[in-house]
């Protein structure tokens, strides 16, 4: 039997080139892409993806739908890392840990959409309390994090590692405008019936991300203290190998790093609660390379390859 051939359109981006590396030295599987000069040709791309068996769209929106409409080939399963299909409700959304029975959605759907770096941090905490009803869903949501520089593709690497490194900014807020791009499919997928705030910023370093989400317990069910919050997460990602929920910390009793899960696959949740004051801030912590991007990626296709063998 012949190993299934996965296909990455668009693998010289930051996600494409991570995915690469995670994926050039398996042996279960046949890795294809395009020469530079063929990257480009429509008909070249049209004939790799439809010779494929999965998939994954490493490209821009507007790419991402051109490379889906060329599929002709009904066996085809796709994985895309744009935004572009993100809130489409005919795409599976590629978070396996989101809520019970995602993993088999996955394993079986044949359109995945990768989620947003922001948006796992911010569904991974919010979708869990939002179910459970310790959160109403009309809540006035927001959110806060820090990105390293590579969440801006290659023009933010080339901005803090290029030849005019020394005039980026140590920091800054960006999405002022209120209509980031995430925020659609965070409130979606989290189970809002209002659109939170979010506001995003790049720190400088290479990857990583802290996400923070601040709440008035007064606002919240009845009785809903830090503990409260802390234990629903805790029940919800019980057994999750890739999401784990650290123990209940005074606030200001820790700091978060958001370069501890470089490299790996992992997200961190947290609850910092100060009941004295009735407040308290979720807080999430990963790669944004990793669970935020190409770790996600390649967990999504080993659930879609266990399926198909």
């Amino acid at each position: 039997m012949r190993s299934p051939i996965v296909f990455i359109d668009g693998d010289q981006g930051t996600t494409g080139l991570q995915i690469h590396e995670r994926l050039r030295d398996r042996t279960d599987l046949t890795l294809s892409t395009l020469p530079a000069e063929a990257r480009k040709d429509p008909y070249r791309r049209a004939e790799a993806i439809n010779a494929c068996d999965i998939a994954i769209l490493c490209l821009p929106d507007a790419a991402a739908r051109e490379s889906v409409a060329m599929i002709e080939n009904p066996a085809v399963r796709v994985i895309d890392a744009s935004s572009a299909h993100r809130t489409h409700p005919e795409w599976t959304y590629g978070f396996p840990e989101m809520t019970r029975g995602q993993a088999e959605r996955i394993a079986t759907a044949k359109r995945v959409t990768n989620p947003g770096c922001y948006p796992t941090g911010a569904i991974a905490l919010l979708r869990p309390l939002m179910e459970a009803g310790l959160i109403p869903d009309h809540h006035p949501i927001s959110i806060h994090a820090v990105s390293g520089y590579s969440g801006s593709g290659r023009a933010g690497v080339e901005q803090y590692e290029g030849p005019d490194a020394g005039n980026a900014p140590a920091y800054h807020v960006y999405g002022l405008g209120l209509a980031h791009k995430h925020t659609p499919e965070i409130q979606q997928l989290a189970g809002l019936s209002h659109r939170p705030i979010f506001l995003p910023s790049i720190g400088a370093y290479r990857q990583g991300i802290v996400l923070t989400v601040p709440l008035d317990l007064r606002l919240l069910a009845p009785g809903t203290d830090g503990a409260t919050l802390r234990a629903c997460l805790a029940r919800h990602y019980e057994g999750a190998a890739h999401v784990s929920v650290a123990p209940l910390q005074e606030a200001g009793a820790a700091t978060l790093d958001p370069q501890v899960l470089n490299g790996t696959n992992d997200l961190r949740l947290s609850v910092f609660a100060n009941d004295k004051h009735g407040q308290a801030v979720l807080a999430a912590v990963f790669d944004n390379l990793g669970k935020g991007a190409s770790g996600a990626a390649v967990q999504n296709l080993d659930l879609m390859l266990a399926r198909q063998a």
